[in-house]
């Protein structure tokens, strides 16, 4: 059997075995095929680590950078509460209006924010506004910004917030010094700062599923 079909299998096992992906959840994945979004969002699986995650670290502000369909926004949102809150970060005008869609089918969309615009822009002005602290922040945008991001994430959490920075992996090539895709640069940069930075502690894991061979990184603000 080819590999890569094993770790979708698997995949589909520990979802069938664990995760309960609801209808409003297999709708927001449909819905995004529909009006033509990438099928870049997380997995099942993953979507219920972040919530988990969320719910372990105490998170009633979340901030996500990257909304596309709202697949994962409405896992967060979830893993918050209904006291909780999430703001949502995504760039393209079109793929909001399907997360603002996703979310109201969902249940959730009166404790979601969507930002339509830059993340770094976004992001930006928050940080300016003195938002109040987020406590966990999902890196999920453009790659090659990943540093930047990290800077303004610190500049919006506590001590005791949680970072997750999603696709560190890139199917290897983050091992690569002279690899050409500013993504895989972007990426690499990101894991240096975040493990030569004294205002956190870390790791990062490789995993592989339905969604490749990749990985996310993990920190803690000390």
């Amino acid at each position: 059997m080819d590999i890569s079909q094993q770790w979708r299998d698997v995949d589909a096992y520990l979802v069938g075995e664990l995760v309960q992906e609801d209808d409003a959840l297999l709708a927001a994945r449909e819905l995004a095929r529909e009006r033509g979004l990438p099928a870049i969002e997380v997995a099942p699986n993953q979507g219920a680590f972040l919530a988990l995650l969320a719910q372990v670290a105490g998170a009633r502000r979340v901030l996500e950078l990257g909304t596309l369909a709202g697949y994962s926004t409405i896992w967060l949102a979830r893993g918050v509460g209904p006291e909780g809150r999430v703001t949502t970060v995504e760039l393209d005008p079109r793929h909001a209006e399907v997360a603002r869609e996703n979310l109201e089918r969902a249940g959730v969309a009166d404790r979601v924010d969507v930002e339509v615009g830059p993340a770094l822009d976004v992001v930006a002005r928050l940080a300016d506004e003195g938002s109040e602290p987020y406590d966990l922040v999902f890196v999920d945008a453009d790659k090659a910004s990943m540093p930047a991001y990290l800077e303004l994430a610190l500049r919006l959490t506590r001590p005791g917030s949680v970072i997750v920075g999603d696709n560190v992996v890139r199917r290897g090539g983050v091992v690569d010094p002279s690899h050409p895709d500013p993504d895989v640069q972007g990426v690499r940069a990101f894991l240096h700062a975040v493990g030569t930075d004294p205002r956190l502690e870390a790791t990062a894991l490789q995993t592989v599923g339905s969604k490749g061979w990749d990985g996310f990184a993990v920190a803690r603000v000390r």
